[in-house]
């Protein structure tokens, strides 16, 4: 889990995952403080499956992308979501 550092800098973590095929349940997420962003890299399956499952927790933008032949990269702001 990422820990919260002292001082006014905005807060860079970097996480890798591995896309599975079974999806687990997850509680409802904790809700968001301002619009962190999040820059998403590697094969076109893994970015589309993450994209998914941050979409069906938090109000994804899609702030850019690039494609390449074997990987893309997206950019995205995240909100809350509201129900």
């Amino acid at each position: 889990m990422p820990q919260e550092q002292p001082g006014d800098h905005p807060a860079v973590w970097t996480a890798q995952f591995e896309p599975a095929q079974h999806r687990m349940p997850t509680g409802p997420p904790p809700p968001l403080e301002g619009s962190p962003t999040a820059v998403l890299q590697g094969d076109h399956v893994a970015v589309d499956q993450l994209c998914e499952v941050l979409s069906a927790a938090f109000a994804v933008h899609k702030r850019g992308t690039a494609s390449g032949d074997q990987e893309q990269e997206v950019d995205l702001q995240l909100r809350t979501k509201r129900q």
